[in-house]
């Protein structure tokens, strides 16, 4: 029986390579042409050919020199951060704010935009928002449009997996479904829309409280309150992307609404959200203006605040145990605004607290992603995908 001839295995073979010489480059970089060889395994021709078929690509260039003993000084190189860029998105109730990374990972432009109406009603256009937010932050990093591959957008409430379009938005009523094709037709690039509290677990799994956890839960409390739900390193975002919309979900001590279409509180939002929590302070003499406020004022207290914050943590632990029988995470991390300014003394007592009323115990932790999470979140996703399309696409 012939042998079946397998004519691509040459090309894979220098695609495979340039991909983990790029890696490297990204990780340790810079790095001479025979370092590459040697942490490539590759030898000193082949990775000489390699670096020659980047450079020409424009995929890399040279640092720099390093001395060495007898004969020239051997030249560095690293990843061109120019080759692409992203940018990332962070829409908010009274702002948007974008970033603009090159391909290193590295922020070389960043702009925040009102969301209040203008003089001539741009603030209320969410295409015309975005489009000069990114503009901008292009322009910053010295970047045109056509140069940004990918613009990945955190918004509130639910992103349709199947389309990509925002399906319902409670504190945003303009950013609805047909948005994420007129952002396309506008700024003729991919766009990607995600929700917030995911790509702050994104963030979160990549340099904050769960680095190396597979599997964990990310709990936002803010003004509205969210879970993101990681599973295998991956989010899980159920058939309609409602998965972690836990503010609407059923518990005791309040009233549960009909018809969550008409922008009513879900039952967990009104116990365990900004406002709940603001008011549990106030109630115990903390009349701080934001909940975040209160929160931290309560920690300052000590003893005096503590009811304050036992009150919090047994409302959080309703919703925080529901999840975790489900899943059964190992780790449970807390983050948006409120869950951030409780830090441990919150963290602590909502682990009690839920193994105390559950059959589970899953380590409670506050968010160790301090500035931005759902920003550095997006960018992260975007660059992600804009790697995988540069470094798989450098042989012809």
């Amino acid at each position: 029986m012939a042998a079946v001839s397998q004519p691509g295995t040459p090309r894979l073979l220098r695609a495979l390579n340039d991909r983990a010489a790029l890696e490297l480059l990204l990780a340790r970089g810079p790095l001479t042409r025979s370092q590459l060889g040697e942490l490539t395994g590759l030898s000193k021709v082949t990775a000489s050919q390699l670096v020659e078929r980047l450079e020409e690509r424009g995929l890399v260039r040279r640092v720099g020199e390093q001395a060495g003993g007898r004969g020239p000084n051997a030249q560095l190189y690293n990843v061109a951060p120019n080759s692409a860029y992203v940018v990332g998105v962070e829409v908010g109730d009274e702002h948007v704010v974008a970033a603009c990374a090159d391909i290193t990972g590295a922020v070389v432009g960043r702009v925040e935009v009102s969301t209040k109406p203008d003089a001539n009603g741009g603030g209320e256009d969410p295409v015309r928002l975005v489009h000069n937010a990114v503009v901008q932050a292009a322009e910053q990093a010295g970047a045109s449009l056509g140069d940004v591959r990918r613009i990945v957008l955190g918004t509130p409430g639910l992103v349709d997996p199947n389309t990509g379009d925002i399906v319902f938005a409670f504190n945003l009523p303009r950013w609805q479904r047909g948005l994420a094709a007129a952002l396309r037709d506008d700024l003729h690039t991919t766009i990607v829309f995600e929700n917030d509290v995911n790509l702050a677990a994104v963030a979160e799994s990549h340099a904050g409280a769960a680095r190396e956890v597979g599997d964990f839960l990310l709990v936002w409390i803010g003004q509205g309150v969210g879970l993101a739900v990681m599973l295998g390193g991956r989010l899980h975002r159920g058939t309609a992307g409602a998965a972690g919309e836990i503010g609407y979900l059923p518990v005791p001590g309040a009233d549960i609404p009909r018809e969550v279409s008409r922008r009513g509180k879900g039952a967990f939002q009104q116990v365990a959200g900004a406002d709940a929590v603001r008011q549990v302070a106030r109630e115990h003499g903390f009349r701080s203006g934001t909940a975040a406020e209160a929160v931290k004022a309560a920690i300052a207290a000590g003893t005096k605040g503590g009811p304050v914050l036992d009150e919090v943590a047994r409302r959080l632990a309703l919703g925080v145990a529901a999840s975790c029988i489900v899943l059964d995470p190992p780790l449970v991390v807390l983050a948006g605004e409120v869950g951030a300014a409780g830090g441990t003394p919150l963290a602590e007592r909502v682990q009690h607290e839920v193994a105390a009323i559950s059959p589970v115990a899953p380590r409670v932790v506050v968010t160790g992603v301090a500035d931005e999470p759902v920003l550095q979140g997006a960018l992260l996703t975007a660059l992600d995908a804009v790697r995988d399309e540069v470094f798989g696409s450098t042989v012809d």
